[in-house]
């Protein structure tokens, strides 16, 4: 399955005949915004093909970096080898990092990561390969990593991925430009993400490594820095924008001459020339990119819509808008009518009603609504506000819960629920999955009868939520388990077509005139982006095989369960009241596996309702402060077709 799903173009800043420096002109290191990862990783690999292959007479000396930023670089150098495109008979590589004290032959090795991401699929020689040795011991590991350091400097191209809060390898806050290959504690915030390869078990997960420095990175002679996915879009905002400074080590590299920055379109979500576009140069003005601006302006002086004057536009460089949409007040008005022509207590369309404003049409009602939830409680975290008031309003809705989420069970939750059947005088299992558990390796797939078991709490979890909205959790509730993410593991397999023909078979069996679908992009290579893409082939398939009423479907995109959508994309706004939003966050209680211990909390350590409804009271309060009416909470929505 090759298609990848990017948003929609809503305007922008017309980057053709721009001259480069206008273009870069906000940023300290040049970076190119590619729509998704995977052009971008081509970009980068012709970089490096082009450099192997200019290089003649000497080795070719290239330093790497592992994780799943250059998973999708990796996969396209090994493609180009194939092809006969490039050799790496004469590359030398130098991998930046290692966790210490750590075995090279563990699955969870930089070693073995890099090995079976690109050189094993390579013809590399065994003697070019230099990776930090985790075995040294510890009284010779200084001396080795001062040996390392020399080595490792005056690389002709090292290519690295940067993290969420701007490290570089393990270069993480603190570090400063004169560090050389060190070894180095890790942060329990690294070792949380870390432990993502270590079945989230954080005590398994190394407290230490190997790393190379600031310093030894700057002696390179050319840098290239990649990042995908909207939650390192603050990370690139400050490398590329920021200031130098030691909490965001890779902003450091910024002194080097010879440096470019690789970011896919939402890791570079919040760069200048995305954010206001219009400070760089001259714009491409859609509607909704009119509404952006307006909106940016808003809060940029701290003014609803109608209070803007024409000073605020010319002196914050929106007089472009005003020559080509003006006078003033007319853009003031038509945004404001504009912006709450998105607010509607209808999600599924007001019956009887005239719809010529409304974001959802009267007809036909009642409308058969099938809600593409990734994980088994996206549905309510993200828009169980909108879910409750379709189907208190009449319409036939259906969840569809796209994987198990099985992964996402701590052991001990499953220990207790067996315990809990056992105190219940049901069969005393209690020993027999304690072994399974028990017999769980660091970074192998987890036991498939232990699988099955937490694939049951989180389906016994999304039906009780469905029930509590009033739902036939047999009828309007359907677990379409997706192959791809029946790993056993955090690594998923390849989408395929049976993951499509998995959900297609349940398009055409419900024919749905509303279609809603996870928005989240922020991993790449992350659940919510997988299924989302699988469903959007689906409905395409559906499509090119002439199923006529799927032309009348509308699909619609939520987000919330990390990032909400900006209110210059929003098409439906959804206002909650106060039962509702307690009503929601009781749903979210029913995924009890869920609750107290987040499984995979990222950055932010609050639970997932506190998460939601900060999110959609805080979009309710940027409605109020534009103008609009003031609402408890409000879920927002972007209109795909």
């Amino acid at each position: 399955m090759s298609k990848h799903f990017t948003l929609p173009y809503e305007g922008g800043l017309i980057e053709q005949n721009l001259p480069k420096g206008i273009l870069h002109d906000y940023e300290r290191i040049w970076t190119e915004i590619y729509p998704e990862s995977r052009p971008a990783s081509k970009a980068v690999a012709d970089i490096v093909v082009q450099s192997i292959n200019a290089c003649e007479g000497r080795l070719f000396r290239l330093g790497l970096t592992t994780g799943t930023t250059p998973a999708s670089l990796y996969k396209e150098l090994a493609r180009r080898y194939r092809a006969g495109e490039v050799s790496f008979r004469n590359v030398e590589v130098v991998s930046i990092d290692e966790y210490y004290p750590f075995s090279k032959d563990s699955l969870q090795s930089r070693n073995h990561r890099l090995h079976e991401a690109l050189l094993d699929q390579v013809d590399i020689l065994r003697e070019n390969i230099h990776i930090p040795d985790g075995t040294v011991p510890q009284e010779k590991v200084s001396d080795y990593c001062a040996e390392f350091d020399k080595m490792a400097r005056g690389l002709d191209l090292l290519v690295i991925g940067v993290g969420e809060g701007g490290q570089v390898g393990f270069n993480e806050a603190g570090s400063n430009e004169k560090t050389r290959t060190r070894t180095v504690r890790l942060s329990y915030q690294s070792r949380k993400r870390q432990a993502r390869s270590f079945n989230h078990d954080i005590m398994a997960t190394p407290e230490s490594a190997i790393t190379m420095g600031i310093s030894t990175m700057l002696s390179a002679g050319r840098i290239i820095l990649m990042a995908w996915g909207e939650d390192k879009a603050q990370a690139v905002k400050d490398i590329a924008e920021g200031e130098m400074t030691t909490s965001c080590p890779a902003s450091l590299l910024q002194q080097h001459d010879h440096i470019h920055f690789f970011v896919d379109q939402t890791a570079g979500s919040l760069l200048t020339r995305v954010v206001a576009p219009w400070l760089v140069g001259p714009c491409d003005w859609t509607p909704k990119f009119v509404r952006k601006a307006v909106v940016w302006l808003c809060q940029t002086v701290r003014k609803p819509i109608l209070k803007l004057t024409e000073k605020d536009y010319l002196e914050n460089s929106l007089g472009e808008l005003i020559e080509q949409f003006g006078p003033y007040d007319k853009i003031n008005i038509d945004v404001f009518n504009d912006l709450q022509h998105t607010i509607t207590g209808w999600p599924g369309g007001k019956p009887d009603a005239d719809d010529t404003t409304r974001p959802v049409s009267a007809t036909p009602f009642p409308k058969t609504v099938l809600i593409f939830s990734p994980h088994p409680d996206d549905d309510v975290i993200s828009m169980g506000g909108t879910f409750i008031r379709l189907v208190s309003q009449g319409h036939d809705v259906h969840v569809a819960y796209e994987t198990s989420g099985n992964v996402a069970v701590h052991d001990d939750v499953v220990l207790q629920h067996m315990d809990a059947a056992f105190q219940l005088g049901m069969a005393d299992r209690f020993a027999e999955v304690k072994a399974l558990v028990d017999s769980k390796i660091p970074g192998e797939p987890e036991p498939r009868a232990l699988l099955d078991i937490k694939g049951a709490i989180r389906r016994s979890e999304a039906r009780g939520a469905v029930r509590s909205f009033g739902l036939d959790d047999n009828r309007n509730a359907h677990f379409l388990n997706l192959p791809f993410y029946e790993s056993g593991g955090i690594k998923k397999n390849p989408r395929t077509q049976a993951d499509v023909d998995i959900i297609k078979d349940l398009i055409r069996d419900l024919k749905p005139h509303m279609i809603f679908m996870a928005g989240d992009l922020a991993d790449p290579h992350g659940t919510h982006r997988v299924c989302t893409e699988a469903a959007l082939e689906a409905v395409e398939q559906l499509r090119d095989e002439g199923c006529e009423w799927i032309g009348s479907t509308h699909i619609w995109l939520y987000r919330g369960a990390w990032m909400e959508w900006e209110l210059g994309r929003v098409d439906m706004a959804v206002p909650l009241s106060p039962d509702e939003v307690v009503k929601k966050r009781h749903a979210i209680f029913r995924h009890l596996s869920q609750k107290d211990i987040v499984p995979f909390p990222g950055e932010d350590p609050r639970e997932f309702w506190q998460r939601a409804e900060e999110r959609t009271q805080n979009t309710a309060r940027l409605y109020d402060q534009l103008g609009m009416a003031e609402y408890q909470a409000i879920e927002v929505f972007l209109k795909l077709c």
